[in-house]
């Protein structure tokens, strides 16, 4: 979809790179530019980390400290669709590297800003990270355990929202230059991603609601819980509709609980204990047989390694891909292939500063 596009990247660590990845799944060409050491993303894990997000990627290392490594990096700009940075504010203004002054040489381009509180806000200059954005946006309290202490999330969500939100302010950007002909300038924060995910439980306890958002889904009732398993693991039950709360019920044997569907998901509640023990009767394995055979929307919880294996063999999507050099996850493009590749090396492409294929 995106064949023909050219992204020039100059950001670092997770948001920026994720992204523009997500863009060369759809067909960009993306040019990450590299200070001659590598991103500093490169030495954590080994380099999977690096190599999961930037796959497919093209690499040109610069030194923007120095003219002639500015001057490189201004004219790839300018041949480029869009530019992705994840600077400070006012960092690449500094280097001649900002909106304005590429685009007194490309009037197309889209230029996209990532920033933990954007541009401009009362936080622009702070340092801060995933952890930050998330205990600051409200939906780091709503990972809470049974004591309601926030649980440290073990994956950086506003990273990946942020960076999501990002590609698509870009794919609606150069939607908008296919009609006008004018590029734009996009200010991405990474708690904007996380804020509008908070819209709903904003506007319920705006209104005298629970500060928990819609008490359905957050785990007060016995139709939308988890539950442990036999053997210590545990099954997702999300039998929101009456029919496949009612479905659930009967085959597991209990017609009678069908009108507890709201009953509350606590200990010494009737239904909610005796649902508790059924779960306890069986595995994780049996439970999932169950599940596949009976449709009533549950699902075991899977740790990593079950889930690349998952969606590696196609059992549902064909989203992973596994080679002895390592795992590659990607998206099918609308011609059914696959997109991605192999990481880049640090300055690989070199020869696209002269403006070569």
């Amino acid at each position: 979809m995106l064949h023909g596009i050219v992204v020039v990247d100059f950001s670092h660590y997770l948001p920026g790179p994720f992204a523009s990845w997500r863009l060369a799944q759809l067909g960009a060409d993306v040019i990450k530019i590299e200070p001659p050491s590598g991103d500093r993303l490169r030495p954590f894990a080994g380099g999977r980390l690096f190599a999961a997000y930037n796959a497919g990627k093209k690499s040109v290392a610069l030194n923007l400290k120095t003219e002639e490594g500015r001057d490189q990096a201004r004219r790839l700009a300018a041949r480029a669709d869009v530019l992705i940075e994840s600077f400070r504010p006012g960092v690449m203004a500094r280097l001649g590297l900002g909106y304005d002054d590429v685009r007194r040489d490309n009037e197309r381009i889209i230029y996209c800003s990532i920033s933990g509180f954007g541009q401009q806000s009362g936080r622009s200059l702070l340092g801060s990270h995933d952890l930050n954005y998330m205990a600051l946006s409200g939906l780091l309290a709503q990972l809470a355990d049974e004591r309601g202490r926030p649980v440290h999330p073990k994956i950086t969500l506003a990273d990946f929202i942020g960076g999501m939100a990002a590609a698509e302010r870009v794919l609606a950007a150069l939607f908008a230059r296919e009609r006008t002909g004018k590029g734009a300038y996009l200010d991405v924060s990474l708690v904007d991603g996380l804020v509008a995910m908070m819209a709903g439980h904003f506007a319920i306890e705006h209104g005298g609601g629970p500060k928990t958002g819609l008490s359905e889904l957050s785990g007060e009732v016995v139709c939308y819980q988890l539950y442990e398993t036999k053997d210590g693991r545990y099954m997702s039950l999300a039998a929101l509709e009456p029919h496949f709360w009612r479905r659930f019920c009967e085959a597991v044997g209990h017609p009678e609980w069908t009108e507890a569907q709201w009953a509350p998901a606590r200990s010494g509640e009737a239904v909610y204990d005796e649902l508790a023990a059924l779960f306890r009767e069986k595995t994780l394995d049996e439970w999932s047989a169950f599940a596949e055979a009976v449709d009533v929307c549950l699902a075991p919880v899977l740790e990593t390694g079950e889930a690349k294996a998952l969606f590696a063999d196609g059992r549902l999507r064909h989203l992973v891909r596994l080679q002895p050099g390592g795992v590659w996850t990607a998206a099918h493009g609308p011609d059914g292939q696959w997109g991605g590749g192999e990481p880049p090396k640090v300055n690989e492409h070199a020869h696209l500063v002269k403006g070569e294929e």
